[in-house]
């Protein structure tokens, strides 16, 4: 069984750590744009053919876009504007093949650095994230300013937990192109709640290119925003004196002999749940008569999605009085409430993203969940610890920004858009810091709440997997599976999640996964199309590690930095 992804704006991304450092030959030309302009800038009038199919595409004209800049190739045929142009809409369209044809036809016709950076942008989504980056920092190396090559290493700076360095690169992006409106999506995340209110209502009265669904995102996110705002409570905080916590994880069963999951004792206003502990989802998400029990009132309506075929279903977010987890408490969080009788088959999930705060300790073999404060980083001063939700932005703190929402659902967001995972600091925010305890971690993508570990298959480039204690079974998308094994349909298997099930289910042959330490042989594996939530990350999900094979780890999650720890005990488990 797979589960929900929940409700959120804004999307992050994290890479591999040896990444890190490939741009800092770049750090003498980042400069600081001024943040105070808080309404979109009009674009330029179109005076050219280019500046038409531009401004077709900002205003989400897309059709329209991809016949000008055709019709300026046939006039044009070494355009690389043009080139450039369609991979944009194209990507924008979430066309991955037609992005990549377009940008090859380009570089065929013209050597140009615009056509690289272009090229780069679909290596990004199609998980090529080492060899995006590498393009990127050529182009800017060689002197041309390009505006989205800023753009794209901002994205993957904030993908492996370089939040100080990835905002440098968005605002030289926007210094350099104020009017590129995926600029301006991932620049809002830097904006405090004020700032965001204000320049989201100006988005949605002017032209943007978001979607029917996004735009109804937007707007319930604006309206969360608002009611926030107007409420003016204290953000989500921890109000318990300890900072570290046990408890144990409860077991799940479909039967007497076949367990699902675990879940994790929860007290939302002194009414207890077992709430799935699922590393694939984000924030706390319960059916309406959990919310209703626990007396829960609705902020402001919204959708949820996930896994599935049937679309994103109907929610609302509230705010909960008083959660505790083991010995923790926090107050004034918001939670999310799906409008049916169940989530996914369960009373509700629990990301375990919400303890981004802490060290993460999943010790299934033992059954306990422990929490513990994260190393401090040399010179940081201490901050005030909280439960963490994907539409939880309650800091109004201009000068450190905002704590941005994670995306949690298909769908959910502004096409592509990014924010920091910073959280609010008095000294803004700032790059990962690996502690000595943590050496041997694995480096993972952090994609939102997604942690997408890179994971090899055979012979092949390593691909991203997703690590998913909501989803039983480990999956494979169809496309990774055909470059390393054979596939064939199987209607025997279920897949389902929040969005209904899934309708084309495939069996793969064997095959054996490697990731962190460790290296699973997998006799068949089940695989399904991962292209929706390929395109809801903005890069590509090639697999799940699920609930059958983590059970037997201890897994340490340092969300802060994008670090994990998988440990196998090999005596206890025989292998």
């Amino acid at each position: 069984m797979f589960r929900a992804r929940c409700l959120g704006l804004f999307l992050g991304l994290i890479s591999v750590c040896c990444f890190a450092q490939s741009t800092a030959s770049l750090s003498s030309a980042l400069g600081t744009s001024d943040s105070g302009l808080l309404v979109p800038p009009a674009a330029p009038p179109a005076s050219s053919p280019i500046g038409e199919a531009l401004a077709l595409y900002r205003k989400g004209e897309f059709d329209g876009a991809i016949a000008k800049y055709e019709e300026i190739l046939k006039d044009h045929p070494k355009s690389p504007d043009a080139y450039a142009g369609l991979v944009h809409v194209y990507l924008k369209q979430k066309n991955v093949d037609k992005a990549e044809q377009a940008a090859e036809q380009g570089l065929a016709q013209v050597d140009s650095p615009r056509i690289h950076v272009a090229l780069a942008e679909v290596w990004f989504r199609q998980g090529k994230i080492h060899e995006a980056e590498a393009e990127w920092v050529k182009v800017i190396n060689s002197g041309y300013p390009e505006a989205r090559a800023f753009l794209g290493l901002a994205r993957v700076r904030d993908s492996i937990a370089m939040y100080k360095s990835s905002k440098n690169m968005i605002d030289k992006a926007r210094e350099l192109d104020s009017y590129d409106p995926d600029i301006r999506e991932e620049w809002i995340g830097t904006l405090s709640r004020a700032e965001r209110i204000k320049y989201l209502e100006a988005s949605l009265a002017g032209e943007n290119n978001w979607s029917a669904d996004e735009r109804d995102s937007v707007t319930s996110y604006l309206m969360f925003l608002k009611a926030r705002a107007n409420q003016k409570p204290s953000p989500c905080h921890l109000v318990s004196k300890v900072k570290t916590t046990q408890t144990a994880l409860v077991r799940l069963l479909d039967d007497p002999q076949h367990m699902r999951g675990y879940g994790l004792p929860v007290l939302l206003n002194g009414h207890k749940s077992s709430l799935m502990l699922d590393t694939g989802a984000s924030g706390i998400l319960v059916k309406r008569s959990i919310a209703e029990r626990a007396g829960i009132s609705k902020i402001t309506e919204t959708k949820v999605g996930g896994v599935g075929n049937k679309g994103r279903r109907d929610a609302y977010i509230g705010v909960v009085d008083s959660i505790k987890v083991g010995d923790l408490e926090f107050q004034n969080c918001p939670i999310e409430v799906m409008e049916s009788r169940s989530v996914a088959g369960e009373d509700g999930l629990i990301g375990s993203d919400v303890f981004e705060d802490f060290l993460v300790d999943i010790d299934f073999p033992n059954e306990k969940l422990k929490l513990s404060e994260l190393p401090k980083r040399p010179g940081e001063p201490l901050e005030q610890l909280a439960l963490k939700n994907g539409d939880d932005d309650d800091s109004d703190d201009d000068a450190a920004g905002p704590e941005p929402p994670d995306t949690k659902s298909s769908n959910s967001k502004p096409a592509d858009s990014k924010a920091t995972h910073a959280k609010a600091s008095s000294i803004g925010p700032q790059d990962r810091y690996i502690a000595p305890e943590m050496k041997d971690y694995t480096p993972v993508f952090r994609f939102g709440h997604d942690l997408l570990v890179p994971t090899s298959i055979g012979k092949v480039p390593y691909k991203l997997f997703l690590i998913d204690t909501g989803a039983y079974m480990n999956a494979i998308s169809p496309s990774a599976a055909r470059e390393v094994t054979k596939i064939h349909g199987d209607s025997d298997t279920i897949i389902e999640g929040i969005s209904g099930r899934v309708n084309k289910v495939y069996s793969a042959n064997k095959a054996v996964l490697q990731f962190g330490h460790l290296k699973q042989e997998n006799q068949d594996m089940t695989a399904f199309d991962t292209t929706a939530l390929s395109d809801d990350a903005g890069t590509e999900i090639s697999g799940f590690l699920g609930f059958s094979m983590l059970y037997m780890l201890d897994i340490k999650i340092d969300y802060r930095d994008a670090l994990v720890d998988f440990r196998f005990d090999k005596k206890r488990f025989g292998r």
